[in-house]
């Protein structure tokens, strides 16, 4: 409950677990608290990673997954969700049939490489998320390596951008934001939105640091709990990429490799 006595809005981050606390669940739920919701979790893999890479990857049963959803679905009435690393095809049929319904916004990161370099997810699955899950999203949020993955197609300027964009949007999405559209290598970051009519720049100076570990994740989920606390897209992801700066730029040095953002900067 906030200070003011109103209850907290409900959010649901589907994705994987990241051992380093950076990433994935742990940076969900981190964005959520720090931004006014209550998160709740479902988890879909169990990574040992930190912040030099990722070591193993345990998937976790389809059953347990679809037990998770169920089990917060018969409680708490969540209001958006947001979802991460679905690594396998089955899963990804399983929660879409779990939440399509549900009268929620969804904000779909397609986590498919991490920081790291490491590839998240089967190819198959890559599939079925454009498939089943775009359609249902209210946004779509990948980075520009996964917009080259997902239109198969490279992403070299400011045209191949948008056109990546139209293409995501042909795939059945309201609306989507591509992460790091800067092509003259210059010192500012940024993000494009496109709803289907008109496009948005989101742009920031550039921090040079290497705590970058889970800036996508934390991007996208705190886009989802501005569209939780009744913001509406536009404003929900400029005030995302204002929190994910800040994070950025207020983080303290963890581990030898990419470190995690500081979601509790405030």
């Amino acid at each position: 409950m906030k200070p003011d006595g109103k209850i907290l809005p409900i959010c649901m981050t589907i994705a994987g677990s990241d051992s380093g606390g950076g990433a994935g669940i742990q940076a969900d739920l981190k964005t959520f608290a720090s931004l006014n919701c209550y998160g709740v979790s479902v988890i879909t893999s169990v990574t040992a990673q930190n912040t030099k890479g990722v070591d193993d990857i345990h998937i976790i049963p389809n059953k347990v997954v679809n037990t998770q959803i169920e089990s917060i679905k018969s409680d708490m009435k969540f209001s958006c969700v947001k979802t991460g690393m679905i690594p396998e095809t089955k899963m990804v049929e399983t929660i879409v049939s779990s939440i399509s319904l549900e009268k929620v916004k969804i904000v779909v990161d397609p986590v498919i490489v991490a920081t790291s370099g490491d590839k998240l997810i089967s190819d198959n699955a890559i599939e079925a998320i454009k498939k089943l899950l775009f359609p249902i999203a209210e946004t779509v949020t990948p980075n520009i390596t996964e917009a080259e993955v997902i239109t198969q197609r490279k992403i070299n300027s400011k045209d191949d951008l948008k056109d990546a964009c139209k293409r995501i949007i042909d795939l059945g999405a309201n609306s989507v934001v591509i992460k790091g559209g800067h092509f003259d290598q210059s010192d500012i970051s940024e993000d494009t939105l496109y709803d289907g009519k008109d496009y948005y720049f989101f742009s920031a100076k550039r921090i040079q640091t290497t705590s970058t570990h889970g800036t996508g994740c934390t991007f996208s989920s705190a886009i989802t709990s501005y569209l939780a606390n009744d913001f509406d897209l536009v404003n929900s992801v400029e005030k995302a990429k204002e929190y994910v700066t800040s994070s950025i730029d207020k983080a303290y040095r963890v581990g030898n490799g990419n470190g995690p953002l500081n979601h509790f900067f405030k």
